[in-house]
């Protein structure tokens, strides 16, 4: 307590978290939460500008470097979009080894969320370090787990970070039945451990919270959408009643803007709060899950979508992705099974003049691509619509409602509110940056500010 009556709180990093923000909370005289703002200071990046004058064969790789966390999700959403500009459909074979090879970024992904970066809250741990000394063979499990993935987006990508073999139409190398042979043995031992993840998860404590948000997510007739997809989207107020719409028409139900306290866009759903990722994944296409999988996720305490109980406490998050780690290694030992060599790694992309979208299942949500194509093939527009912008507004709710609820229960110190924002956030999994990680937080209320610096 400042001699005027301010409080301070120093808060050193937001650890395990992809990137630099800041939160500011603001209390009325009344102890309400009147505002939560997260705010996202990282310098713009442009890549819609200078993807303009490039030629179609280069979003996929220019746009990889969006994030080292999620290259295929941007290889793979770019390649759909140029692919549909240019009036080409690449299915089969090739299909199939795209699927394959984001079955291994969603597991080690997933996988760095769960251990590395998300645990440590459950289990009282500062960081990954305190969590391998008193939990080390679950951090030997996640390690193993995340291997896994990375071998998958070696084997196929040519290399485990941002990979260079996909392209548009296809892949410039696939690979013979033989090399993913040592795939599969290592992906029945992964099966063990991502079982073993979701028990180990679902024996975490978890707070009540609700987020009121809509939910977004892409469906396959049959399928757990992946890698491809239509727009589907759960209200929050109707029930279990799911609505698509084209996904041509993305930009015009899922329209972004800016605002003053972030250099990152926000986006609304029809002019409502929404939420992609895993919780809307699961809420929407949790039934079409493989019959071992929706098991596990129901010993785990998940609400089994099919009777149409949504599960959308973000705390449990945590038990969906590592329910999505389980399918993502039976969906690539399912696909290693069937895997045939395509008589081409490639389908023929010639340019034409044209508008393009392309959107995929990005481990944090919906990531969305629109490309205009002139008749030589050059790109005049580009569009790009990652899950985090998508997710602000809804992580921004969660945590006014969170903090609200913590104060109406009684008296909370500094570092107690600290530690619940920091795991309201890292919840949602924001894919910020991949740079520094700090957590600036203020509070204004009755009692004056409490205040942090990054640093």
């Amino acid at each position: 307590m400042n001699d005027d009556g301010t409080r301070e709180l120093q808060v050193g990093a937001l650890a395990r978290v992809e990137g630099e923000g800041a939160l500011r909370l603001r209390v009325g005289d009344d102890g309400t939460v009147a505002e939560a703002r997260l705010r996202i200071y990282e310098p713009p990046r442009f890549f819609e500008a200078f993807l303009r004058g490039r030629r179609h064969t280069e979003p996929p790789d220019l746009t990889s470097r969006v994030c080292g966390i999620c290259p295929i999700a941007y290889q793979t959403s770019a390649c759909h979009a140029i692919e549909d500009a240019c009036g080409v459909t690449v299915d089969g074979r090739i299909a199939a080894l795209r699927r394959l090879v984001y079955c291994g970024e969603w597991i080690e992904s997933h996988t760095l969320h769960i251990y590395l970066l998300h645990a440590p809250d459950f289990l009282g741990c500062d960081d990954a370090l305190g969590l391998a000394r008193t939990h080390r063979a679950a951090v030997e499990r996640g390690l193993r787990l995340k291997q896994a993935g990375n071998t998958i987006v070696e084997v196929l990508g040519g290399r485990a970070i941002h990979p260079v073999t996909m392209r548009v139409g296809g892949f410039h190398r696939t690979p013979a039945r033989a090399e993913l042979r040592p795939l599969s043995e290592r992906l029945k031992q992964a099966r063990d451990d991502a079982l073993e993840t979701v028990a180990w998860v679902a024996g975490f404590e978890f707070p009540d919270a609700e987020c009121d948000a809509d939910l977004l997510a892409l469906t396959e007739p049959g399928t757990y959408a992946i890698e491809t997809g239509t727009p589907t989207v759960l209200p929050h107020c109707d029930g279990h009643r799911t609505r698509t719409f084209p996904l041509a028409d993305f930009t015009t139900h899922v329209v972004e803007e800016q605002v003053p306290h972030s250099t990152a866009l926000q986006a609304r759903l029809d002019g409502r709060r929404h939420l992609s990722g895993a919780l809307a994944r699961y809420a929407i296409s949790g039934h079409l899950l493989p019959p071992a999988v929706r098991e596990a996720a129901r010993a785990a305490g998940l609400a089994d979508p099919a009777s149409g109980e949504i599960c959308r406490n973000p705390f449990r998050s945590v038990i969906v992705r590592a329910v999505e780690v389980l399918y993502a290694v039976e969906e690539a030992l399912r696909l290693i099974d069937a895997y045939e060599r395509p008589p081409q790694p490639a389908a023929d992309v010639p340019p034409r003049a044209g508008t393009g979208h392309g959107a995929t299942e990005a481990p944090r949500g919906t990531l969305y691509h629109r490309y205009a194509l002139d008749a030589e093939g050059l790109v005049t527009d580009a569009c790009l619509i990652p899950p985090t912008s998508q997710n602000q507004g809804a992580i921004e709710e969660d945590l006014r409602r969170i903090v609200q609820d913590r104060l109406r229960r009684g008296e909370v110190t500094d570092a107690e509110l600290t530690r619940l924002c920091e795991r309201a956030i890292r919840n949602h999994d924001p894919c910020i940056s991949c740079s520094a990680h700090f957590l600036d937080l203020s509070v204004e209320g009755p009692r004056g500010t409490r205040a942090t610096n990054p640093g």
